[in-house]
């Protein structure tokens, strides 16, 4: 339960760091395009941040329950992947780096599928 409150509460705190450093310090030096990517990996570390917190918070009602544990874990692995290589990908530009980017998507999508069962079977 902890952990999945610590984690989300830190990617949190990092997606408002990261979206304010785009906002004010990449604005500038990236093109549009490449800054709309950073935001959409903000946004989606953001979306899942607060997925980890929910996540945490179920496991406080449960006994541990692994589909939530795997959910939670599929988050922040999605959060790794889809985020940050769309992060790499605008400061980079090297275009091969968005094939890394739907491994996250897939990671995301079974978080929450492994939520909804939990929340069926566990709740």
């Amino acid at each position: 339960m902890k952990t999945f409150i610590i984690i989300g509460a830190i990617n949190a705190f990092i997606a408002v760091a990261l979206g304010a450093f785009g906002a004010h310090g990449l604005k500038d030096r990236l093109d549009p395009y490449y800054l709309d990517i950073w935001k959409t990996g903000v946004q989606y570390q953001m979306f899942h941040a607060t997925g980890l917190l929910v996540i945490g918070i179920l496991l406080g009602k449960v006994a541990a329950s692994s589909y939530f544990t795997w959910s939670g874990w599929l988050m922040f692995i999605g959060i790794i992947f889809f985020s940050g290589s769309l992060y790499i990908l605008s400061l980079t530009k090297i275009g091969i780096l968005g094939a890394i980017t739907p491994i996250g998507g897939v990671c995301f999508l079974a978080g929450w599928v492994l939520m909804i069962i939990g929340t069926v079977k566990d709740l």
